[in-house]
C-alpha cells in the first residue's frame, strides 16, 4: 500500500509538471549560490527518466516581473534564502520533452534567511515536486548519473568552472 501511495504521488507530480510547464517554451531564472566550496541544489521529483532531478534553485518569471525580481521570489519560495542577484553568468536552453525552457543563470549572494526545503505555490499540496534543498560538494553532484543533474554540470570539472560558464549553452 505504501509503494502504491508513493506511485500515486509521483504520478500526480508528473501530471502537474506537464500541465503547468509542459509543451510550451518557458523563461526560467536560476541562481548559482555557493558556500564553503558547495553549491545550493534543489532535488525535484517527477522530472526526467528516473524522476529525480538536481538543479540550482530557480523558476519561471511571471508576466510583469523582471528577471531579478523573479529570481529573488523563486529563491525565497524554494530555499528560504533572501538573495542579492549578481551578474548574468550564462544562458542555457533546457530541452527534455515535454519541458523546454530558456534559463538565465545569475550569480547570487545570500542576504538573509536560512536554507530550508520550500515549495512551489502554483502546485497543489499533493503535487509538490521539491523533495530536498541542500548544499552539495561538486564531487557529490557529479556522483549522480548525468540524467539526474542539470546538464550544465556536464560542462564543468569544478565549482569554479560553473562560475566561468558564459554565453549561450547549446544542448
Amino acid at each position: 500500500m505504501y509503494v502504491n501511495l508513493q506511485n500515486q504521488t509521483l504520478d500526480k507530480a508528473r501530471e502537474e509538471v506537464t500541465k503547468l510547464y509542459g509543451n510550451r517554451l518557458r523563461l526560467r531564472v536560476c541562481g548559482i549560490y555557493s558556500e564553503k566550496d558547495r553549491l545550493l541544489m534543489v532535488r525535484h521529483r517527477g522530472i526526467g527518466p528516473t524522476d529525480t532531478f538536481w538543479c540550482p534553485p530557480g523558476g519561471g518569471a511571471q508576466f510583469g516581473e523582471n528577471a531579478h525580481e523573479a529570481l529573488v521570489r523563486e529563491f525565497k519560495e524554494e530555499t528560504g534564502l533572501d538573495i542579492a542577484v549578481g551578474e548574468l553568468l550564462f544562458v542555457n536552453e533546457f530541452m527534455q520533452p515535454p519541458l523546454h525552457a530558456l534559463e538565465l543563470f545569475f550569480a547570487v549572494k545570500a542576504t538573509g534567511g536560512q536554507i530550508r526545503q520550500g515549495s512551489d505555490p502554483e502546485m497543489s499540496l499533493d503535487g509538490q515536486i521539491i523533495e530536498e534543498v541542500r548544499l552539495m560538494s561538486f564531487e557529490e553532484i557529479k556522483s549522480y548519473p548525468p540524467e539526474e543533474v542539470h546538464t550544465l554540470f556536464q560542462r564543468c570539472r569544478s565549482i569554479k568552472d560553473v562560475f566561468e560558464l558564459t554565453g549561450y549553452l547549446k544542448q
